[in-house]
């Protein structure tokens, strides 16, 4: 694709409106968290999801298949855990400190202040240009802002974060 159709295509596949979650992992007794906003179900039956990871990033060595992960959805106006998670964290940084997080079954945190979570593990891993395409069976799930709208996030350049 030349260069001017690249930059006139950009600004609407910017447009693409996605949630905003923290993508929490396990990894024995460690645990950490990233934010991610291309997440998107992609089956009822079974319940399943999609979340696009950048290549490189350290927390996919965490998420291989039978993984559990959750995903912690973020409200309108939860910029403190935006910026929180936005910053991203090492395998070895303590990514929940001065956060109230609950911990289900094994799974990795729930954070007690998000709209709501869903809770699975990774049954596929697919290489997608810069990204890993992780697609996990949903396990359970609660809502429980019930008043609050979950924060979209729109993009200027679909080229770019």
């Amino acid at each position: 694709m030349n260069h001017d159709m690249l930059q006139e295509m950009a600004p609407v596949l910017g447009r693409v409106p996605s949630g905003l979650f923290i993508l929490t992992a396990r990894h024995g007794e460690r645990e950490t968290g990233m934010l991610a906003s291309w997440v998107q179900q992609c089956s009822f039956e079974p319940p399943l999801v999609t979340v696009a990871v950048r290549k490189g990033r350290d927390v996919l060595a965490w998420l291989n298949l039978g993984s559990p992960f959750t995903l912690n959805l973020l409200a309108e106006g939860q910029s403190t855990l935006l910026s929180h998670f936005g910053k991203g964290f090492a395998l070895d940084q303590p990514a929940f400190e001065g956060l109230r997080v609950e911990r289900h079954d094994g799974f990795p945190p729930i954070l007690s202040d998000s709209l709501g979570y869903l809770f699975g593990r990774i049954t596929t891993r697919i290489a997608t240009g810069d990204h890993e395409l992780l697609v996990g069976q949903i396990e359970g799930g609660r809502l429980q802002l019930t008043e609050a709208k979950p924060y979209v996030h729109v993009r200027k350049n679909g080229l770019r974060y």
